[in-house]
């Protein structure tokens, strides 16, 4: 006598719209240099690899603005700790990219610790100022190292190499291998935020009291998150110091801390994937603008004013919308 299962057939998993937006950006980032060979545009290559770079920072910015309610207007400081540890580092013979950036996280781990302790003590506006106040410190301490160029700037003699080769000089390996890093700190964001952590952290942006009264510390997990986000904007800095091969305080002013709220906002505040395409839109908007108008700014300015008005959630959220008027 035959026994029929009467048990439901196991489903396939089904990737989120977010991951699945992430995984449509990534092929065409994978695709982006064989189209610049075609094209014969080499220039094309160093953009490519720029916007990889704002996007990691963009999206560890997301980690503590979208779902902490951190918003820091300080972190391109950490964009700078990346720079500098390049520079320092290889000024004293330390080429490799591997040592250069175990140094700009520990920079970094450090510093976030010390900003957070003391910011997280206050909320809203106060918040803000105090990151405020520790960038605009570092800024003005690296205009204060002469030895490195001081506000002028200071030129890479060589960009980093990996495990002793000089693979990075190429600029498609450079832009494969920051390509690379994109996609491993995005599966790590996105574990972190699925995780028991990242649901405790979307539940203290909600109601931190509410959080607090059922035996969570808010202030551990927002300054953990803090941490992670400040050492992953400074793997950041590091491939843009390559990207560029110069490193100047420009990177750690407050206007490029506004420059990487403006590309979470646009992209969809809260989504990884989102923080990405805001990055990618900005500066392809920034690379169009500029080239048909020196006032490019406030062209962009009108834009963003235009997305906030009629899409808050950003580009992603302009996308939903778009596909929900479809589906009806």
């Amino acid at each position: 006598m035959s026994v029929v299962s009467t048990s439901a057939p196991a489903r396939a998993p089904v990737l989120a719209p977010r991951v699945k937006a992430a995984l449509v950006l990534f092929t065409l980032f994978a695709l982006f240099p064989p189209v610049v060979t075609a094209l014969d545009d080499p220039f094309l290559i160093l953009i490519g690899t720029r916007i990889l770079a704002y996007a990691i920072a963009a999206m560890a910015l997301d980690l503590i603005l979208g779902y902490g309610a951190m918003v820091s207007f300080g972190h391109a400081a950490y964009l700078g700790f990346g720079t500098y540890a390049v520079a320092i580092l290889s000024s004293y013979g330390i080429h490799d990219i591997l040592l250069q950036t175990a140094a700009a996280i520990a920079l970094s781990a450090v510093f976030a610790f010390v900003t957070g302790a003391i910011s997280l003590r206050t909320r809203g506006v106060y918040f803000i100022m105090i990151t405020l106040a520790f960038g605009q410190m570092a800024f003005f301490f690296f205009i204060s190292l002469s030895a490195y160029g001081g506000d002028d700037g200071y030129g890479l003699r060589q960009r980093s190499t990996l495990f002793g080769s000089d693979v990075l000089e190429n600029e498609y390996a450079l832009y494969y291998a920051t390509l690379v890093v994109l996609i491993g700190l995005f599966a790590l964001s996105h574990r972190i935020v699925g995780s028991r952590f990242g649901r405790v952290l979307t539940g203290i942006r909600e109601n931190a009291t509410r959080m607090e009264a059922i035996g969570y510390s808010p202030f551990r997990y927002q300054l953990t998150a803090f941490v992670i986000s400040g050492c992953m904007t400074s793997i950041a800095g590091v491939f843009l110091a390559n990207q560029a091969e110069f490193v100047s305080p420009a990177f750690m002013s407050w206007h490029r801390s506004g420059e990487l709220i403006v590309m979470v906002v646009l992209g969809g505040i809260g989504t990884l994937s989102g923080a990405i395409g805001g990055a990618v839109a900005a500066l392809l908007l920034e690379e169009f603008l500029g080239k048909l108008t020196e006032h490019w700014r406030l062209w962009f300015g009108l834009f963003l004013v235009l997305m906030v008005l009629f899409s808050p959630r950003g580009i992603t959220g302009l996308i939903q919308q778009i596909q929900q008027g479809r589906a009806r």
